[in-house]
């Protein structure tokens, strides 16, 4: 009997029972489903944290400051002095206020202020949609101005051109002098497009933040980045006389280390997937296990004429992985349908379909099959014509 034979007679004896195939095979389309999803998931969130990153180039510094206290502080104009060296060519400290309430006459929604300078919206690649950005000036004199986000905006105006009217922040009356255009999520885990962006020194005063934390360093050139971070580190380490007060990294680090995060929760998923799939074997072989008790005198007939067990362990065997090939089969339609239409259901967490991934997703599911079949074929094959035959 060829393998031809062997499909087709499989073929037959699971579509005479279709009900009863169908929910045997939905451990194994839903494993098979889940695993291509997620998949797809995490390639499209690891794609989107490339494309993030090289938006903002390769030669940038992240400095963090770890520690707490009044020593552990920048101060601005010191910091900002370090643009003359030639290894540095700009500098956007930040300070951030968390859940401000912005209020525009009846309007009202929390947001989070940045403070930070003119060079902050060049560094992030942020563009302007009407008004303007930050200026230098508006630091030097601690002008009480902003420049919000698209989603602040809409929430606030409307329709309407924010430029020139007055919002309040915590309390404070702030002029808006420019909108930014939409941009989406950012490096630093805030969209622009949801905050309030304003002078560094007067989000100091004003919100009492105490000093600069956190900076954005661009070096000139790429080749130029190491220079930088040295230069940086030894800045940092003789003003606060240690170096374990402060982080330092650069594009490629952060971008790994989300890369990472993302991988790893994604595998976890993946993990509770491939559950699903052992759960599907299980149910094959509970199935099967039926249905050599259901078939027991068509195995007595056909070992007295002449069936040996070989044939007859093939035979449920590949029953057992047609039940799983076709879920699996099933379960990959299923996973690319979901993967297509999941960036329509949620347009912030876009997916990359992984072909190999899914092929790798069908083959398991056929060898689940196998090996759960293992069991109920060998009993199969082991039952005696002349107890069979007498089975009622």
């Amino acid at each position: 009997m060829n393998i031809l034979e062997l499909v087709s007679m499989a073929l037959r004896t699971i579509t005479a029972k279709p009900m009863r195939t169908l929910l045997t095979m939905l451990g194994v389309i839903i494993g098979v489903a889940s695993v291509i999803t997620l998949v797809s998931i995490g390639k499209g969130t690891t794609a989107q944290i490339e494309k993030q990153y090289e938006a903002l180039g390769t030669n940038l510094l992240v400095v963090n400051l770890l520690g707490n206290g009044r020593a552990q502080q920048l101060d601005y104009d010191e910091l900002m002095e370090l643009e003359l060296l030639p290894e540095i060519e700009t500098i956007a400290p930040t300070v951030t206020k968390n859940n401000s309430n912005v209020k525009y006459e009846r309007e009202s929604e929390s947001y989070n202020v940045i403070g930070t300078n003119d060079r902050y919206f060049t560094l992030m690649k942020t563009e302007i949609e009407s008004g303007r950005a930050l200026a230098e000036a508006d630091v030097e004199f601690r002008n009480q101005v902003a420049v919000i986000g698209s989603e602040v905006a809409e929430t606030l105006f409307g329709k309407a051109d924010p430029v020139g009217q007055d919002i309040n922040i915590d309390g404070s009356i702030f002029t808006v002098v420019g909108k930014l255009a939409p941009k989406g999520s950012s490096i630093g885990g805030t969209s622009p497009d949801s905050s309030v962006i304003v002078p560094i020194v007067t989000a100091i005063r004003t919100f009492k933040l105490g000093q600069i934390r956190n900076a954005y360093i661009e070096a000139p050139e790429v080749d130029q980045l190491a220079a930088a971070q040295t230069t940086i580190t030894q800045f940092l380490t003789a003003k606060f006389k240690s170096s374990n007060g402060f982080r330092i990294s650069n594009q490629d680090e952060l971008m790994n280390a989300r890369k990472e995060a993302s991988s790893s929760l994604t595998n976890q998923m993946i993990s509770v997937a491939l559950i699903s799939l052992l759960v599907g074997g299980i149910g094959i072989m509970n199935i099967m296990l039926v249905t050599v008790s259901e078939r027991t005198r068509e195995i007595g007939i056909r070992k007295s004429i002449g069936a040996q067990r070989r044939h007859i362990m093939m035979q449920f065997l590949m029953e057992a992985a047609v039940i799983s090939g076709l879920g699996g089969l099933l379960g990959l339609l299923l996973g690319i349908g979901a993967s297509l239409g999941w960036p329509m259901i949620n347009p912030s967490q876009p997916t990359k379909l992984s072909l190999e991934i899914g092929l790798y997703a069908l083959l398991f599911s056929v060898l689940v099959g196998i090996i759960f079949g293992l069991y109920p074929a060998n009993k199969a094959s082991r039952l005696k014509p002349i107890d069979a035959l007498r089975f009622d």
